[in-house]
């Protein structure tokens, strides 16, 4: 015997009482058109179709009704002509017992066809490509038949290399023979449908396997294969769960897929019977899978056999062709006894993944007794065909420790009740590992949402940390850019030469501000003689220091004419001049040069000396200065003082300079007070004019809000404050002024006036 005809073995299995004669004793009947078509938009694994049709719409047989709504997804074809009542939730078989979107058609008897099929039917499929083949059996719906209910055109796409197609015939169910009826009647097909799949796939060979209960079948398939000698159809012994996929592959070729593994894995693809002859009437004859082979019996069921029936009848339709029942079914399953599921009614439709009906007499199935405590046999562990340790994960399931069970490799079970069935406890130990396996899937949707959320917050941070780094970049390119631009507008700009004077350290930042803005103006003046500059501050400076300076050349030949403060000290002087030498004062009077408005003290003394220099210049004072009690010199000094103490203290900002203004003010008016009193009316108008210009110059400077003014303002004044703390003479700047400039003037007369003169 070749490699090839030799058959192995899987650990485990039992020997059952199959009880399949019951509905083989009759052939495949065609089962009419029921009154009303109940069609799930879920009837496949994946994503469930989309209807394209409305109610109140007429269909006919094989018209697509619904469309595929994503990859793993097929559509859905109506199964006779008729019109669509509603579109609506409904009840489903499923193990959930949920209700479900459903097409509801209401059939009108004519069963009539699409004039033309929705694509063509081919005779030599041979010619056909496999993406060609492939697209037509998904446009025909086509999904397992075998239960599981995969879309089946995924399967013609491995991706990869296969050796073998196996096509699973051994069903080996208790009660269902709808394959078998199906192999023995219309092998024909099935080898059709087997030699679509091979040329789609690329395999090589197929090997159909079939249990040896099955003697009709088997002779049909091979009488059926005979011109093909690709095709072998291999005979396995009748132990369950032999039609399981792994327990089949490991039966026919001796090898295991992996743990959570698939057959791909190890170069080999499965497929049903029932798949293989949809496959061959999709592309032989461009039909849509809208009828399926179904099985009814059971103990309670009249006349048991095996129905083609239209996808969306009602079982309790099916059951009544069938004969109806003997007596009301003590369980009602869709599917065998081992790994079929518990029905609430006969109403719900027949759908692509229906084998079987299955309406059990009262007693006819083992019982439902109620669980008693494990008593650690072992005997479930013995009959796992794929070599788990049912206890460990029933006690695991149990507790809810949901990852001790997949580390026992719960995800290889196959639900075939081997372990349930030997338990002398009567453990629904199934119903356990399915609970399991349920919140496993819950916890792992749970765990892909919050990874998704996490990859997308990191997306999120790493698009914000580099938009961040892009900005950061872009000021540092735009900050050398204006770099470039500067150092190609002053190329002479250079470092302060040695032995300059280095920039006073200070805490006010107004200082700090206006020390570095002048040097930056005093460098580039020293390039080109420009203040140009991008900082706006050393641009106001500079425009203010350029319109000072203006003002300064323009006005140092005469002094405004309208100052009234010069004005009358000029008058008064001239009339006390005339009234001690007895004669008018003709010559006339130089008016003294105009000093720019400043907030320095120092300042203004100097320019009240000059005052006096320019009168006296002109003859109308003495050549001597007037003694310390002269009324008009003490008026004069006591006006100034108070105007310049004034003007610091309303603009200099600085709180140093404040108290030096204020101790000045208190100085000036306790010597004005002190001074012997006069009627002198020169000393009069003077002091009103110096009042008037005070008072005038001190709502000019309140209305000042220039910060850069007022820090110019506090700066001065404390240079002002710190001379004068330096001195170690009179504490009065004016007086110390005063005295200066009289100095300068009497060595500036002396060195004028001819030998002799007097």
């Amino acid at each position: 015997m070749s490699l090839m005809q030799r058959l192995f073995n899987f650990r485990g299995g039992l020997h059952l009482d199959y009880r399949k004669e019951m509905s083989t004793q009759h052939p495949i009947r065609v089962a009419p058109v029921p009154p009303q078509l109940v069609l799930p938009l879920s009837q496949h694994a994946g994503a469930p179709a989309k209807p394209v049709v409305k109610v109140g719409e007429r269909v006919l047989r094989g018209q697509t009704i619904a469309q595929p709504d994503g990859f793993v997804s097929v559509p859905i074809h109506a199964s006779s002509s008729g019109t669509v009542v509603a579109i609506e939730s409904r009840p489903i078989p499923h193990v959930s017992g949920l209700a479900a979107p459903c097409i509801v058609i209401d059939t009108d008897g004519r069963d009539e066809s699409l004039p033309a099929p929705e694509w063509a039917p081919v005779d030599d499929f041979s010619a056909l490509d496999a993406k060609t083949l492939r697209e037509t059996v998904r446009r025909a719906g086509i999904a397992g038949l075998g239960g599981a209910g995969f879309p089946s055109f995924i399967k013609l796409s491995p991706g990869r290399s296969v050796e073998t197609l196996i096509i699973n015939g051994a069903e080996c169910e208790p009660y269902i023979s709808c394959d078998q009826q199906l192999m023995a009647e219309r092998a024909d097909e099935i080898v059709g449908g087997v030699q679509v799949i091979l040329q789609a796939i690329g395999a090589p060979h197929c090997l159909i396997g079939v249990e040896d209960n099955k003697p009709d079948a088997i002779a049909a398939l091979r009488a059926a294969a005979a011109h093909d000698e690709r095709i072998q159809v291999r005979v396995a012994p009748t132990r369950y769960p032999q039609g399981g996929e792994k327990q089949l592959i490991q039966t026919l070729t001796g090898r295991e897929v992996p743990s959570e593994g698939l057959p791909l894995d190890i170069g080999l693809v499965v497929h049903n019977p029932g798949t293989a002859r949809a496959v061959y009437r999709a592309v032989r004859h461009a039909e849509p899978l809208t009828a399926r082979i179904v099985t009814v019996t059971g103990g309670a069921v009249a006349q048991p056999q095996n129905f083609e029936a239209r996808i969306g009848t009602p079982m309790q339709f099916l059951i009544e062709q069938a004969g109806g029942y003997v007596q009301p079914p003590g369980r009602l399953l869709m599917g065998g006894p081992m790994m079929g599921f518990a029905l609430p009614s006969d109403a719900l439709p027949v759908i692509k993944s229906t084998n079987c009906i299955l309406a059990a007499a009262p007693g006819e199935l083992r019982p439902d007794e109620a669980a008693m405590p494990c008593i650690r046999c072992g005997a479930c562990q013995e009959a796992c065909p794929v070599n788990l340790l049912p206890q460990q994960l029933y006690w695991h399931a149990r507790g809810g420790e949901f990852d001790k069970t997949r580390a026992l490799n719960l995800f290889d079970c196959i639900e075939c009740g081997c372990c349930a069935q030997v338990c002398p406890s009567h453990i629904p130990l199934v119903q356990y590992y399915r609970h399991a396996k349920t919140e496993i899937w819950a916890e792992d949707r749970e765990k892909r949402k919050a990874d998704a959320a996490r990859e997308r917050h990191e997306a999120r941070q790493a698009r914000l940390e580099r938009e961040e780094r892009e900005k950061e970049e872009a000021r540092a390119r735009k900050k050398a850019q204006l770099a470039a631009r500067k150092a190609a507008a002053d190329p002479g700009e250079a470092p302060p030469a040695a032995g300059a004077t280095p920039a006073v350290s200070t805490d006010d930042p107004v200082a700090a501000a206006i020390a570095a803005a002048k040097a930056k103006k005093a460098a580039a003046q020293t390039a080109d003689g420009s203040a140009a500059t991008d900082d706006p501050v050393a641009r106001a400076i500079a425009a203010a220091k350029a319109k000072k300076a203006a003002s300064t050349d323009n006005s140092n030949a005469t002094t405004p004419a309208d100052d009234p403060a010069a004005r009358a000290i000029a008058a008064a002087k001239a009339k006390k001049a005339a009234a001690e030498t007895g004669g008018p004062a003709e010559a006339p009077v130089k008016r003294p040069r105009k000093v720019p408005p400043s907030d320095d003290a120092v300042a203004a003394a100097i320019a009240a000396a000059q005052a006096r220099k320019a009168a006296k210049a002109a003859g109308t004072e003495a050549a001597d200065a007037p003694p310390a009690d002269d009324p008009v010199a003490r008026a004069i000094a006591a006006a100034k003082a108070r105007k310049a103490a004034a003007e610091q203290a309303q603009d200099a900002a600085d709180p140093v300079a404040q108290v030096i203004a204020a101790a000045k003010a208190k100085k000036t008016a306790k010597e004005a007070a002190t001074a012997p009193a006069s009627d002198d009316p020169v000393a009069k108008a003077i002091a009103e004019a110096k009042a008037k210009k005070s008072a005038k110059e001190a709502t000019a400077s309140d209305n000042a809000d220039d910060p850069v003014a007022r820090a110019i303002a506090a700066a001065k004044a404390r240079k002002a404050a710190k001379d004068a703390a330096a001195t170690p003479a009179d504490d009065d700047p004016v007086a110390r002024a005063i005295a200066a400039a009289k100095a300068k003037k009497a060595a500036r007369e002396a060195a004028d006036k001819p030998d002799g003169a007097s």
